[in-house]
């Protein structure tokens, strides 16, 4: 056989491994820069230090304000960074939990950052002062003032008088139990005992929070009051008295309900959930949790004695409110006016609200005639309220988040809470027990759908109105940071159309409560 010299044979077509592997790295390996880098310190800001504090203390001080009043923190969190980037600052850091907020301000390697954190004191839901304090912001984001200018217009605004006494602040929150107890199906007498048992129940829990008392026991009180009435009411019917004879005494616990639940703030755990804020969304939801808690121990206490003493509180039958579909919206337009007004809301606010709480029961019931389910209609009804409210928000000159808010309180479970609590103390047997668990889980559900139903309207809503304006509903993380040019002029154009701050920070690509060093927008806690 001829020897093949291996220096003649003749090479391959097929190429070399080296090769292989550099292409393969060419064809996966990206071509640009990411497109989230992560931000970094360019350059001194050219503040002054006794400015820089000055300007971190009042964007401090506003964010807690926001946050003590309703706002949730996705807002606290647009409303620091707005101010500080009017003011020149940019590596700013903000930190929002459900009691504090840190502002951070990174002045370079060689200098000392400054800190400050503030503790809220108090929470309550103030819409008025909510949106004052909101206008003062875009004020001083599009003109910024000198710093102790701004800072007399905040002090006037927090300490600005409510708009309302607190009497009728008071009898707005009896008619709203008013409104539930008519929603339900109850009679003028029924209505009545309703209205005039809230009075005292807000009286009750005014002076418990004045003492000091915990929110969990002047829940757990607030509760028991109007069960008592309820028990009291049982002892006439039991004494024969005609007077008494043919009303349904667990409607006046069902609407008590109704009014202890409609100062959760569940609008607001949706929002910071969605938003990505799971720590502060956790933290609002456990407390919605122990307060609701602190319903049904109210609840039991009472039903229990109540039963030993032979006097139980018969749960009505019935499972769908009253026939009557004017006299439904009526009182879902009167459960919105009396929430908002008990909110602090104004003029047009109230009529929105009022508009958006007929419209989302109005859904209900054509679910309910569809076969929808509860928690399916519930549900249905606050993503249509949200995502209306924030597409009309600005043009009618309102707030989105004071509209829903008040709008989804009529939809509230406060019968099935009282149908469940009542189901397990009257019938401790296993029976009982799982009937009563499983309303309760019904209830639980019809909340959850209530809040996610709202945030996801006005999440969806807020993608509809960026999209016509062809910009994206946050701004890139890279302008935010101080190489790119700010224009303060053009504060307006970041904001959505219901008048409200967005998020504006880092898009973080990993976990939501890792905050970025050095970055611009606000740690998800």
């Amino acid at each position: 056989m001829a020897r093949i010299d291996r220096k003649t044979r003749p090479t391959s077509a097929r190429p070399s491994r080296p090769s292989l592997r550099a292409g393969t790295r060419r064809a996966v390996r990206a071509e640009g820069p990411p497109t989230d880098e992560i931000p970094t310190w360019t350059g001194p800001d050219g503040v002054d230090r006794e400015t820089a504090q000055a300007v971190i203390d009042l964007a401090m001080r506003a964010g807690v304000a926001m946050l003590s009043t309703g706002a949730a923190a996705a807002d606290v969190t647009a409303t620091v960074l707005l101010l500080t980037r009017a003011y020149g600052l940019d590596a700013v850091h903000v930190d929002v939990s459900y009691t504090s907020v840190t502002v951070s301000y990174h002045r370079g390697p060689h200098a000392d950052p400054m800190t400050a954190m503030r503790v809220l004191k108090f929470r309550t839901q103030d819409f008025t002062r909510l949106e004052r304090l909101r206008d003062l912001i875009i004020s001083l984001a599009n003109d910024p003032r000198p710093v102790e200018e701004a800072r007399v217009e905040f002090e006037s605004v927090v300490s600005s008088p409510h708009p309302y006494r607190r009497w009728v602040v008071t009898t707005a929150g009896g008619v709203l139990a008013a409104g539930a107890a008519g929603l339900l199906g109850a009679g003028p007498f029924i209505v009545i005992l309703s209205f005039f048992t809230a009075l005292l129940v807000r009286r009750v829990q005014n002076w418990l929070s004045n003492a000091g008392i915990t929110s969990f026991f002047s829940q757990t009180i607030g509760a028991a009051i109007p069960t008592v009435v309820a028990t009291l009411v049982v002892f006439a019917q039991s004494k024969g008295l005609r007077f008494f004879g043919d009303v349904s005494p667990s409607l006046i616990v069902a609407a008590g309900i109704v009014l202890l639940l409609s100062g959760m703030s569940v609008v607001g755990t949706a929002e910071d959930a969605i938003e990505g804020y799971y720590v502060t969304a956790a933290a609002r939801a456990f407390e919605v949790v122990v307060l609701s808690v602190g319903i049904a121990v109210g609840i039991s206490l009472v039903l229990s004695f109540g039963q030993r003493f032979g006097l139980p509180i018969a749960i009505t039958s019935r499972t769908r409110l009253t026939d009557d579909i004017v006299v439904q919206l009526v009182c879902a337009a009167a459960i919105a006016v009396a929430f908002a007004v008990g909110s602090y809301c104004r003029g047009r606010v109230v009529v929105a609200a009022a508009v958006a709480g007929v419209m989302g029961w109005s859904i209900v019931a054509l679910g309910e005639r569809l076969e929808f389910g509860a928690i399916t209609s519930a549900g249905l009804a606050a993503a249509v309220v949200g995502f209306a409210s924030r597409l009309l928000a600005r043009r009618v000159g309102v707030s989105a988040l004071s509209v829903t808010t008040a709008a989804i309180v009529p939809l509230l479970p406060g019968r099935l809470a009282y149908q469940g609590i009542s189901k397990i103390v009257t019938r401790p047997d296993e029976t009982g027990v799982s009937s009563g668990l499983s309303t309760l889980a019904q209830a639980f559900g019809t909340g959850l759908a209530l809040a996610a139903g709202v945030a996801m309207g006005t999440y969806f809503a807020g993608l509809l109105v960026a999209s016509r304006r062809g910009v994206a509903l946050r701004p890139p993380a890279a302008a935010t940071r101080r190489e790119q040019p700010r224009d303060r002029n053009s504060t307006s154009a970041i904001l959505s159309d219901s008048g409200e701050l967005p998020v504006v920070g880092q898009r973080p690509s990993g976990p939501r409560d890792t905050p970025d060093t050095h970055a611009t927008g606000g740690s998800r806690s």
